[in-house]
């Protein structure tokens, strides 16, 4: 009898616990799914190359195929402010898209870095100069990325956190952009390497100061992997002659696909 009377009251206890327990949790769930998101950011973020721009957002090209537009559209945050902009750099990020956060955002996502090493002017390099100019024109980024780069993105994630105490901040990194070892028209192998090479070391230093700032890196190096240029399937445009600011960024595919799942993982 004394047996039965305790495994009931144990029984009971942990019914309890458990209810208790299970609607925290729901309500926790309901709480993150009513707070507000925030996408900052450069051409990565804004969906450069993605196509299907909106017309408000003008030079910024934020396009309804980026993750950030694709993450609102299935998820329905309570807000959602898109300010990431095509050629964006940090100063640019602090300078004109940081107003909607407030004490209310509850998730932010930004990429941003590539701009203020010289993304634009090593690719137009590479392309168009030898091996010896590529390699060099990659060491000067190389060298600011270690000397400069990370305490500009430290401006910025402090004054993510000082305006967005409570948020939850997702860092995303940039792809590889080439597949190697295989015939490809254009770069050489060795512009190639070195591209990738910086690539890694760029995404490296990023998520070094995501880190120190308790940010989540979404690495999009994985999902990416198979898609590179050359590969044969790439979500990402090589040298478009016709509308040149489409070069080197995610296709649509490259957004719903290489960038979103490891967003949506991370948020």
């Amino acid at each position: 009898m004394r047996r039965s009377r305790l495994v009931a009251f144990l029984t009971s206890t942990l019914l309890a616990v458990a209810a208790v327990l299970t609607g925290a949790t729901a309500a926790q769930a309901s709480e993150s799914a009513a707070t507000g998101y925030v996408a900052l950011g450069d051409s990565y973020s804004s969906g450069v190359g993605a196509g299907s721009y909106i017309s408000s957002s003008g030079d910024c090209k934020r396009s309804t195929n980026a993750y950030p537009y694709l993450w609102a559209a299935a998820n329905s945050p309570s807000s959602f402010n898109f300010t990431a902009c095509s050629g964006a750099r940090t100063d640019e990020v602090l300078a004109g898209q940081l107003t909607p956060l407030n004490s209310g955002t509850g998730l932010v996502s930004i990429s941003v870095g590539g701009n203020d090493a010289g993304f634009a002017d090593v690719m137009t390099t590479c392309v168009l100069q030898s091996d010896s100019n590529c390699i060099s024109r990659i060491n000067t980024a190389r060298a600011y990325i270690d000397s400069t780069l990370p305490g500009k993105l430290n401006n910025v994630y402090s004054a993510i956190r000082s305006r967005a105490p409570s948020a939850h901040v997702v860092v995303l990194g940039y792809p590889r952009f080439y597949k190697l070892g295989t015939t490809c028209l254009g770069l050489s192998e060795t512009k190639r390497s070195a591209i990738n090479q910086a690539s890694d070391h760029l995404n490296s230093v990023i998520a070094q100061r995501a880190a120190a700032y308790g940010y989540t890196f979404g690495d999009v190096r994985t999902t990416f992997t198979g898609h590179e240029l050359c590969s044969g399937a790439a979500w990402l445009h090589s040298v478009d002659w016709l509308n040149i600011g489409n070069s080197y960024h995610p296709t649509a595919n490259g957004q719903s696909g290489g960038y979103l799942p490891v967003f949506r993982n991370a948020a």
